[in-house]
Protein backbone atom coordinates (compact mmCIF):
# COMPACT_ATOMS: atom_id res chain seq x y z
CA UNK A 1 0.00 0.00 0.00
CA UNK A 2 1.36 3.55 -0.95
CA UNK A 3 3.02 5.71 1.73
CA UNK A 4 2.07 9.07 1.52
CA UNK A 5 3.10 12.55 3.48
CA UNK A 6 -0.55 13.98 3.51
CA UNK A 7 -2.90 12.93 6.00
CA UNK A 8 -5.21 12.96 3.56
CA UNK A 9 -4.34 10.99 1.04
CA UNK A 10 -3.00 8.45 3.78
CA UNK A 11 -6.13 7.85 5.58
CA UNK A 12 -8.46 7.41 2.21
CA UNK A 13 -5.99 4.77 1.39
CA UNK A 14 -5.97 3.29 4.00
CA UNK A 15 -9.84 2.98 4.40
CA UNK A 16 -10.59 2.12 0.60
CA UNK A 17 -11.96 5.04 -0.84
CA UNK A 18 -9.25 5.55 -3.95
CA UNK A 19 -9.66 4.18 -7.06
CA UNK A 20 -8.09 6.56 -9.55
CA UNK A 21 -6.11 9.85 -9.49
CA UNK A 22 -4.29 12.40 -11.58
CA UNK A 23 -0.44 12.45 -10.75
CA UNK A 24 -0.86 11.61 -7.30
CA UNK A 25 2.68 12.49 -6.16
CA UNK A 26 2.23 15.94 -6.88
CA UNK A 27 -0.83 16.41 -5.38
CA UNK A 28 0.66 14.36 -2.37
CA UNK A 29 3.17 16.96 -2.05
CA UNK A 30 0.78 19.93 -2.79
CA UNK A 31 -1.32 18.62 0.18
CA UNK A 32 1.38 17.66 2.49
CA UNK A 33 2.22 21.76 2.46
CA UNK A 34 -1.04 22.97 3.49
CA UNK A 35 -4.62 23.31 3.34
CA UNK A 36 -6.07 22.44 -0.11
CA UNK A 37 -9.40 23.35 -1.32
CA UNK A 38 -11.02 20.95 -2.97
CA UNK A 39 -15.05 20.61 -3.84
CA UNK A 40 -17.61 17.74 -4.88
CA UNK A 41 -20.98 18.23 -6.73
CA UNK A 42 -24.33 17.20 -6.32
CA UNK A 43 -27.31 17.78 -8.46
CA UNK A 44 -30.35 18.23 -6.52
CA UNK A 45 -32.66 15.56 -7.70
CA UNK A 46 -34.42 14.88 -4.69
CA UNK A 47 -34.69 16.68 -1.14
CA UNK A 48 -32.30 14.34 0.21
CA UNK A 49 -29.30 12.51 -0.80
CA UNK A 50 -29.27 8.43 -0.01
CA UNK A 51 -26.73 6.41 1.31
CA UNK A 52 -24.97 5.90 -2.08
CA UNK A 53 -23.67 9.34 -2.13
CA UNK A 54 -22.12 8.61 1.61
CA UNK A 55 -18.67 7.98 0.14
CA UNK A 56 -18.77 11.09 -1.42
CA UNK A 57 -19.56 12.99 1.73
CA UNK A 58 -17.01 10.66 3.90
CA UNK A 59 -14.38 11.93 1.33
CA UNK A 60 -15.17 15.38 2.35
CA UNK A 61 -15.18 14.58 6.06
CA UNK A 62 -11.89 13.30 5.64
CA UNK A 63 -10.58 16.16 3.74
CA UNK A 64 -11.67 18.80 6.67
CA UNK A 65 -10.64 16.15 9.39
CA UNK A 66 -7.22 16.10 7.93
CA UNK A 67 -6.92 19.97 7.79
CA UNK A 68 -8.09 21.01 4.53
CA UNK A 69 -11.48 22.99 2.98
CA UNK A 70 -14.08 21.07 1.28
CA UNK A 71 -16.71 22.58 -1.11
CA UNK A 72 -20.07 21.73 -1.26
CA UNK A 73 -21.26 22.42 -4.81
CA UNK A 74 -24.99 22.23 -5.38
CA UNK A 75 -25.97 21.90 -9.06
CA UNK A 76 -28.70 24.76 -8.94
CA UNK A 77 -27.59 24.68 -12.83
CA UNK A 78 -26.48 21.74 -13.62
CA UNK A 79 -29.57 19.70 -12.56
CA UNK A 80 -31.63 21.74 -15.07
CA UNK A 81 -29.46 19.49 -17.37
CA UNK A 82 -28.98 16.09 -16.09
CA UNK A 83 -25.98 13.90 -15.82
CA UNK A 84 -26.15 11.39 -18.43
CA UNK A 85 -23.15 9.59 -16.59
CA UNK A 86 -24.40 5.77 -15.52
CA UNK A 87 -28.17 6.76 -17.09
CA UNK A 88 -29.62 5.28 -19.58
CA UNK A 89 -32.42 7.41 -20.27
CA UNK A 90 -32.20 11.05 -19.70
CA UNK A 91 -33.88 12.39 -16.30
CA UNK A 92 -37.17 14.00 -15.57
CA UNK A 93 -36.61 18.41 -15.63
CA UNK A 94 -37.08 19.78 -12.59
CA UNK A 95 -38.48 23.29 -11.90
CA UNK A 96 -36.43 25.88 -10.56
CA UNK A 97 -38.60 25.78 -7.24
CA UNK A 98 -38.55 22.49 -6.73
CA UNK A 99 -34.84 22.31 -7.67
CA UNK A 100 -34.65 25.39 -4.83
CA UNK A 101 -36.07 23.22 -2.19
CA UNK A 102 -34.58 19.82 -2.89
CA UNK A 103 -30.91 22.18 -1.87
CA UNK A 104 -32.48 23.15 0.95
CA UNK A 105 -33.39 19.50 2.18
CA UNK A 106 -29.31 18.65 1.41
CA UNK A 107 -28.00 21.59 3.06
CA UNK A 108 -29.58 19.32 6.27
CA UNK A 109 -27.13 16.23 5.49
CA UNK A 110 -23.72 19.05 4.91
CA UNK A 111 -24.49 20.33 8.34
CA UNK A 112 -23.84 16.74 10.11
CA UNK A 113 -20.48 15.84 8.34
CA UNK A 114 -19.06 19.23 7.88
CA UNK A 115 -18.46 22.23 9.42
CA UNK A 116 -19.08 25.47 7.71
CA UNK A 117 -17.67 29.06 8.24
CA UNK A 118 -15.04 31.26 6.82
CA UNK A 119 -12.41 29.84 8.44
CA UNK A 120 -9.03 28.29 6.11
CA UNK A 121 -10.80 24.86 6.82
CA UNK A 122 -14.20 25.31 6.94
CA UNK A 123 -16.36 24.37 4.25
CA UNK A 124 -18.60 26.00 2.19
CA UNK A 125 -21.51 25.33 -0.12
CA UNK A 126 -21.97 26.95 -3.30
CA UNK A 127 -24.32 26.80 -5.75
CA UNK A 128 -23.50 26.78 -10.18
CA UNK A 129 -26.42 28.78 -11.04
CA UNK A 130 -24.30 31.71 -9.88
CA UNK A 131 -22.23 31.33 -12.73
CA UNK A 132 -24.04 29.19 -15.07
CA UNK A 133 -27.16 31.24 -15.07
CA UNK A 134 -25.25 34.15 -16.43
CA UNK A 135 -23.29 32.64 -19.38
CA UNK A 136 -24.02 33.75 -22.76
CA UNK A 137 -24.28 30.83 -25.38
CA UNK A 138 -22.33 32.05 -28.09
CA UNK A 139 -19.21 33.64 -25.98
CA UNK A 140 -19.43 30.54 -24.23
CA UNK A 141 -19.27 28.20 -26.61
CA UNK A 142 -16.46 30.30 -28.79
CA UNK A 143 -13.76 30.83 -25.16
CA UNK A 144 -14.34 27.34 -23.91
CA UNK A 145 -16.24 25.00 -26.24
CA UNK A 146 -13.40 25.08 -28.70
CA UNK A 147 -11.27 23.52 -26.23
CA UNK A 148 -13.68 19.78 -26.66
CA UNK A 149 -13.58 18.02 -29.37
CA UNK A 150 -16.77 16.18 -30.58
CA UNK A 151 -14.33 12.77 -31.69
CA UNK A 152 -13.61 12.72 -27.19
CA UNK A 153 -16.99 13.17 -26.32
CA UNK A 154 -18.30 10.12 -28.24
CA UNK A 155 -15.75 8.33 -26.41
CA UNK A 156 -17.26 9.19 -22.89
CA UNK A 157 -18.69 6.09 -21.21
CA UNK A 158 -22.10 7.86 -20.79
CA UNK A 159 -22.22 8.83 -24.41
CA UNK A 160 -21.55 5.44 -25.54
CA UNK A 161 -23.74 3.59 -22.99
CA UNK A 162 -26.67 5.70 -24.62
CA UNK A 163 -24.86 4.87 -28.22
CA UNK A 164 -24.94 1.39 -27.99
CA UNK A 165 -28.13 0.62 -26.24
CA UNK A 166 -29.56 3.12 -29.20
CA UNK A 167 -30.90 5.27 -26.45
CA UNK A 168 -31.85 9.01 -26.78
CA UNK A 169 -29.07 10.98 -25.67
CA UNK A 170 -30.50 15.06 -26.06
CA UNK A 171 -28.06 17.63 -27.13
CA UNK A 172 -29.11 19.21 -23.38
CA UNK A 173 -27.46 16.03 -21.64
CA UNK A 174 -24.58 16.60 -23.89
CA UNK A 175 -23.45 19.79 -22.92
CA UNK A 176 -23.20 18.40 -19.26
CA UNK A 177 -19.71 17.48 -19.24
CA UNK A 178 -18.74 20.66 -20.67
CA UNK A 179 -20.70 22.51 -18.08
CA UNK A 180 -19.22 20.47 -15.38
CA UNK A 181 -15.41 20.98 -16.47
CA UNK A 182 -16.17 24.88 -16.61
CA UNK A 183 -17.70 24.56 -12.81
CA UNK A 184 -14.23 23.33 -11.85
CA UNK A 185 -12.25 26.48 -13.67
CA UNK A 186 -14.60 28.66 -12.05
CA UNK A 187 -14.24 27.10 -8.47
CA UNK A 188 -10.47 27.39 -9.32
CA UNK A 189 -11.14 31.34 -9.88
CA UNK A 190 -13.61 32.06 -7.31
CA UNK A 191 -12.18 29.33 -4.58
CA UNK A 192 -8.68 29.05 -5.41
CA UNK A 193 -9.89 25.19 -5.44
CA UNK A 194 -7.10 22.77 -6.76
CA UNK A 195 -9.22 19.20 -6.33
CA UNK A 196 -12.10 17.37 -7.72
CA UNK A 197 -13.14 14.20 -6.00
CA UNK A 198 -15.91 11.84 -7.38
CA UNK A 199 -16.75 8.75 -7.88
CA UNK A 200 -15.17 6.60 -10.66
CA UNK A 201 -18.11 7.23 -12.93
CA UNK A 202 -16.94 10.88 -12.99
CA UNK A 203 -13.91 10.48 -14.45
CA UNK A 204 -14.01 11.37 -17.80
CA UNK A 205 -15.55 15.06 -16.81
CA UNK A 206 -13.01 15.58 -14.01
CA UNK A 207 -10.43 14.79 -16.65
CA UNK A 208 -11.99 17.22 -18.92
CA UNK A 209 -11.93 20.03 -15.90
CA UNK A 210 -8.20 19.85 -15.13
CA UNK A 211 -7.40 19.91 -19.10
CA UNK A 212 -9.97 23.29 -19.81
CA UNK A 213 -8.17 24.81 -16.49
CA UNK A 214 -4.62 23.63 -18.49
CA UNK A 215 -5.79 25.42 -21.44
CA UNK A 216 -7.53 28.02 -20.61
CA UNK A 217 -5.56 28.95 -17.00
CA UNK A 218 -2.39 27.07 -17.42
CA UNK A 219 -2.74 25.96 -13.93
CA UNK A 220 -2.65 22.09 -12.80
CA UNK A 221 -5.84 20.99 -10.74
CA UNK A 222 -5.97 17.31 -9.89
CA UNK A 223 -8.90 14.74 -9.58
CA UNK A 224 -9.40 12.05 -7.48
CA UNK A 225 -12.10 8.95 -7.51
CA UNK A 226 -13.56 6.71 -5.36
CA UNK A 227 -14.69 3.37 -6.78
CA UNK A 228 -18.40 2.75 -7.34
CA UNK A 229 -19.45 0.18 -4.28
CA UNK A 230 -22.25 -2.53 -4.30
CA UNK A 231 -22.92 -5.39 -1.35
CA UNK A 232 -20.77 -8.27 -1.71
CA UNK A 233 -24.15 -10.31 -3.01
CA UNK A 234 -24.11 -7.52 -5.75
CA UNK A 235 -26.77 -4.95 -4.64
CA UNK A 236 -26.33 -1.47 -5.01
CA UNK A 237 -24.97 0.98 -1.91
CA UNK A 238 -28.10 2.90 -0.22
CA UNK A 239 -31.23 0.44 -1.69
CA UNK A 240 -33.22 -1.89 0.38
CA UNK A 241 -36.15 -4.19 -1.25
CA UNK A 242 -38.13 -1.10 0.36
CA UNK A 243 -36.79 1.57 -2.02
CA UNK A 244 -33.50 4.13 -0.98
CA UNK A 245 -32.03 4.39 2.01
CA UNK A 246 -32.46 8.08 2.71
CA UNK A 247 -29.58 10.38 4.98
CA UNK A 248 -32.68 13.16 6.12
CA UNK A 249 -34.81 11.71 9.13
CA UNK A 250 -37.77 12.54 7.59
CA UNK A 251 -37.36 9.79 4.90
CA UNK A 252 -35.65 7.43 6.41
CA UNK A 253 -36.09 7.05 10.12
CA UNK A 254 -32.61 6.73 12.60
CA UNK A 255 -34.05 3.49 13.73
CA UNK A 256 -34.63 2.50 9.70
CA UNK A 257 -31.59 3.93 9.22
CA UNK A 258 -29.73 2.15 12.26
CA UNK A 259 -31.27 -1.02 11.11
CA UNK A 260 -29.94 -0.64 7.62
CA UNK A 261 -26.36 -0.98 8.78
CA UNK A 262 -27.05 -3.80 11.34
CA UNK A 263 -28.01 -5.79 8.51
CA UNK A 264 -25.13 -5.57 6.60
CA UNK A 265 -23.60 -9.14 4.89
CA UNK A 266 -21.16 -10.13 6.94
CA UNK A 267 -18.60 -10.07 3.74
CA UNK A 268 -18.87 -6.20 3.58
CA UNK A 269 -18.53 -5.35 7.79
CA UNK A 270 -14.63 -4.53 7.86
CA UNK A 271 -15.17 -2.67 4.44
CA UNK A 272 -17.77 -0.70 5.44
CA UNK A 273 -16.70 0.29 8.61
CA UNK A 274 -13.41 1.74 7.28
CA UNK A 275 -15.70 3.55 4.36
CA UNK A 276 -18.71 4.95 6.69
CA UNK A 277 -17.29 5.54 10.36
CA UNK A 278 -14.32 7.27 12.02
CA UNK A 279 -13.46 4.88 14.17
CA UNK A 280 -9.75 3.97 14.59
CA UNK A 281 -8.32 1.74 11.80
CA UNK A 282 -7.21 -0.90 14.77
CA UNK A 283 -10.61 -1.01 16.28
CA UNK A 284 -11.86 -1.42 12.71
CA UNK A 285 -8.96 -4.86 12.75
CA UNK A 286 -10.16 -6.00 15.47
CA UNK A 287 -13.76 -5.94 14.87
CA UNK A 288 -13.73 -7.23 11.56
CA UNK A 289 -11.99 -10.62 12.79
CA UNK A 290 -14.65 -11.60 14.89
CA UNK A 291 -16.38 -14.42 13.73
CA UNK A 292 -20.16 -16.45 14.11
CA UNK A 293 -21.92 -14.92 16.73
CA UNK A 294 -19.52 -12.35 17.61
CA UNK A 295 -19.80 -11.04 14.05
CA UNK A 296 -23.15 -9.01 15.69
CA UNK A 297 -20.71 -6.58 17.37
CA UNK A 298 -19.43 -5.35 14.43
CA UNK A 299 -22.67 -4.83 12.64
CA UNK A 300 -23.98 -2.91 15.67
CA UNK A 301 -20.42 -1.03 16.13
CA UNK A 302 -20.87 0.40 12.63
CA UNK A 303 -24.58 0.87 12.78
CA UNK A 304 -23.80 2.78 15.68
CA UNK A 305 -21.05 4.94 14.12
CA UNK A 306 -22.60 5.32 11.31
CA UNK A 307 -25.62 6.81 12.47
CA UNK A 308 -23.80 9.09 14.97
CA UNK A 309 -22.34 10.56 12.01
CA UNK A 310 -25.53 11.34 10.37
CA UNK A 311 -27.87 11.28 12.65
CA UNK A 312 -26.37 12.00 16.05
CA UNK A 313 -25.06 10.35 19.01
CA UNK A 314 -28.57 10.34 21.04
CA UNK A 315 -30.27 9.16 17.88
CA UNK A 316 -28.07 6.38 17.58
CA UNK A 317 -28.57 5.66 21.09
CA UNK A 318 -32.33 5.46 20.95
CA UNK A 319 -32.27 3.09 18.26
CA UNK A 320 -29.29 0.60 19.53
CA UNK A 321 -31.89 0.61 22.71
CA UNK A 322 -35.23 0.32 20.22
CA UNK A 323 -33.38 -2.84 18.46
CA UNK A 324 -32.15 -4.34 22.15
CA UNK A 325 -35.86 -3.79 23.31
CA UNK A 326 -37.38 -5.66 20.20
CA UNK A 327 -34.99 -8.28 19.40
CA UNK A 328 -33.07 -9.42 22.09
CA UNK A 329 -36.17 -9.12 24.65
CA UNK A 330 -39.22 -9.51 22.91
CA UNK A 331 -40.55 -6.54 23.38
CA UNK A 332 -41.45 -2.92 21.79
CA UNK A 333 -39.23 -0.23 21.40
CA UNK A 334 -40.05 3.30 21.39
CA UNK A 335 -38.15 4.39 18.11
CA UNK A 336 -39.84 1.76 15.84
CA UNK A 337 -42.20 2.90 13.10
CA UNK A 338 -45.97 3.70 14.19
CA UNK A 339 -49.10 4.11 12.60
CA UNK A 340 -51.86 5.66 14.53
CA UNK A 341 -55.28 4.70 14.42
CA UNK A 342 -58.68 5.75 15.72
CA UNK A 343 -60.45 3.42 18.32
CA UNK A 344 -63.03 3.22 15.97
CA UNK A 345 -61.21 2.47 13.07
CA UNK A 346 -59.77 -0.82 15.07
CA UNK A 347 -63.41 -1.57 16.43
CA UNK A 348 -64.65 -1.77 12.79
CA UNK A 349 -61.29 -3.91 11.38
CA UNK A 350 -58.63 -3.26 9.02
CA UNK A 351 -57.56 -6.27 6.56
CA UNK A 352 -54.30 -7.56 7.94
CA UNK A 353 -53.21 -6.98 4.42
CA UNK A 354 -54.22 -3.16 4.11
CA UNK A 355 -52.90 -2.98 7.83
CA UNK A 356 -49.14 -4.26 6.88
CA UNK A 357 -49.01 -1.80 3.78
CA UNK A 358 -50.52 1.30 5.65
CA UNK A 359 -47.86 0.35 8.23
CA UNK A 360 -45.41 0.84 5.80
CA UNK A 361 -44.29 -2.90 6.21
CA UNK A 362 -45.21 -3.41 2.39
CA UNK A 363 -44.86 -0.82 -0.64
CA UNK A 364 -48.19 -2.35 -2.02
CA UNK A 365 -51.66 -4.14 -0.63
CA UNK A 366 -50.37 -6.68 -3.42
CA UNK A 367 -46.99 -7.29 -1.71
CA UNK A 368 -48.37 -6.78 1.66
CA UNK A 369 -51.22 -10.15 0.30
CA UNK A 370 -47.78 -12.09 -0.61
CA UNK A 371 -45.71 -11.09 2.59
CA UNK A 372 -49.04 -13.14 4.30
CA UNK A 373 -49.24 -16.06 2.09
CA UNK A 374 -45.36 -16.62 2.85
CA UNK A 375 -45.70 -16.47 6.36
CA UNK A 376 -43.75 -13.82 7.10
CA UNK A 377 -46.09 -11.63 8.60
CA UNK A 378 -46.86 -11.29 12.08
CA UNK A 379 -49.45 -9.81 14.91
CA UNK A 380 -48.24 -9.83 18.59
CA UNK A 381 -45.92 -12.84 17.27
CA UNK A 382 -48.35 -14.77 15.76
CA UNK A 383 -47.93 -16.00 12.49
CA UNK A 384 -51.29 -14.24 10.19
CA UNK A 385 -52.69 -17.08 8.27
CA UNK A 386 -55.83 -15.07 6.43
CA UNK A 387 -54.71 -11.91 4.46
CA UNK A 388 -58.15 -10.67 4.21
CA UNK A 389 -58.84 -11.10 8.41
CA UNK A 390 -60.03 -8.22 9.92
CA UNK A 391 -57.35 -6.72 12.44
CA UNK A 392 -59.55 -5.44 15.59
CA UNK A 393 -59.07 -3.80 18.84
CA UNK A 394 -59.52 -7.33 20.43
CA UNK A 395 -55.60 -7.10 19.53
CA UNK A 396 -54.34 -4.07 21.41
CA UNK A 397 -52.04 -5.23 23.84
CA UNK A 398 -51.55 -1.68 26.55
CA UNK A 399 -52.87 0.20 23.35
CA UNK A 400 -50.26 -1.17 20.78
CA UNK A 401 -50.47 -3.68 18.13
CA UNK A 402 -46.89 -5.05 16.87
CA UNK A 403 -46.76 -5.84 12.95
CA UNK A 404 -43.93 -8.22 12.25
CA UNK A 405 -42.40 -8.57 8.67
CA UNK A 406 -39.74 -11.36 8.56
CA UNK A 407 -37.29 -11.58 11.30
CA UNK A 408 -35.86 -7.51 11.26
CA UNK A 409 -38.92 -5.42 10.07
CA UNK A 410 -40.92 -4.15 12.46
CA UNK A 411 -43.81 -1.20 13.31
CA UNK A 412 -46.64 -0.02 15.82
CA UNK A 413 -50.07 0.30 15.01
CA UNK A 414 -50.78 2.78 18.06
CA UNK A 415 -54.74 3.16 19.00
CA UNK A 416 -55.93 6.45 19.45
CA UNK A 417 -58.96 8.17 20.91
CA UNK A 418 -60.73 9.66 18.24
Amino acid sequence: MAAYRSAFLQTVTDRGFIHQGTDLAELDALMADGPVTAYIGFDATASSLHAGSLTQIMLLYWLQQTGHRPIVLMGGGTTRVGDPSGKEESRQLLDDATIAGNMAGIRTVFDKFLTFGSGPTDAVMVNNADWLDGLEYIPFLRDYGRHFTINRMLNFESVRLRLDRESPLTFLEFNYMILQAYDFLELYRRHGCRLQLGGSDQWGNIVNGIELARRAEGVELYGLTSPLLTTSSGAKMGKTAEGAVWLNAEHTSPYAYWQYWRNTEDADVGRFLRLFTDLPLDEIARLEQLEGAGINEAKKALANAATRLCHGTDAAAHAEETARRTFEQGGVGDDLPTLDLERATLAAGVPAFELFRRAGLANSNGEARRLIRGRGARINGGTVEDENAPVTEAALDDGIIKLSAGKKRHALVRAMEG
